[in-house]
C-alpha cells in the first residue's frame, strides 16, 4: 500500500478475554473510532492490515475497540504495540483555525518579532485546549497553550507559528 497513512492511536494491551483492545488515542476526532469504519493496523515492517471497528467504548481514560472478525483474545494478542492508522483520503475537512496533528507537528515557533524559539515536536490534549510542546536548542520544553491570546499565526504551508508568549512562559 501506497497511500499517505496517519496515526490515530496505539494499541497499548488487549482488554478482557472477547477480543478488545486498549488503545491511547493520538487523534481528537471522536467519530475515528466509530462502528463500520476502517481503520488500519500498523506493525513494524510490515504492510497495513485493514480492520473493521465492531464496538467502541471508552473505559478509563482509554479507548476501548473491537474489530469484526476478532472475537478472542488469542485473535488480537499480535497487535499490541501496533499503530492504528487511517489513509490520506479518510481526513475530514476542518472548520478554520483548527489543524491536524501532523500539521501542527514539526513547525518551527517564531516569536512575533521573528525571534526563533524552536520545533513543536508534540500535542497535549489535557482538557479545555491543547498544549503544544516546542523543543528548544539546550532549554527545557516549551509548553505553549493553543490560545488565541498566545497563537498569532499558523502556517502550514510554510510550517511556522508565531506566538505571543504570555508573561514568564520563555523563563
Amino acid at each position: 500500500m501506497n497511500k499517505i497513512m496517519y496515526k490515530i492511536g496505539k494499541i497499548v494491551n488487549t482488554h478482557g478475554i472477547r477480543g478488545e483492545i486498549k488503545v491511547v488515542r493520538i487523534s481528537d476526532f471522536e467519530e475515528r473510532f466509530n462502528k463500520g469504519n476502517t481503520v488500519y493496523v500498523i506493525k513494524e515492517n510490515k504492510e497495513p492490515h485493514p480492520v473493521v471497528i465492531k464496538s467502541h467504548r471508552i473505559h478509563k481514560g482509554f479507548d476501548l475497540l473491537v474489530f469484526e472478525g476478532y472475537d478472542s483474545i488469542n485473535d488480537v494478542e499480535g497487535f499490541k504495540g501496533a499503530s492504528l492508522e487511517i489513509t490520506e483520503d479518510q481526513l475530514t475537512e476542518l472548520e478554520e483555525n483548527e489543524f491536524y496533528y501532523h500539521e501542527i507537528i514539526g513547525c518551527t515557533v517564531f516569536s512575533e518579532e521573528n525571534e526563533e524559539i524552536g520545533r513543536i515536536k508534540e500535542i497535549l490534549s489535557p482538557g479545555a485546549n491543547d498544549v503544544w510542546v516546542v523543543q528548544r536548542a539546550g532549554q527545557k520544553d516549551l509548553l505553549i497553550p493553543y490560545i488565541e491570546e498566545v497563537v498569532k499565526e499558523v502556517d502550514t504551508q510554510e510550517k511556522k507559528v508565531v506566538i505571543k508568549p504570555m508573561e514568564g512562559l520563555l523563563d
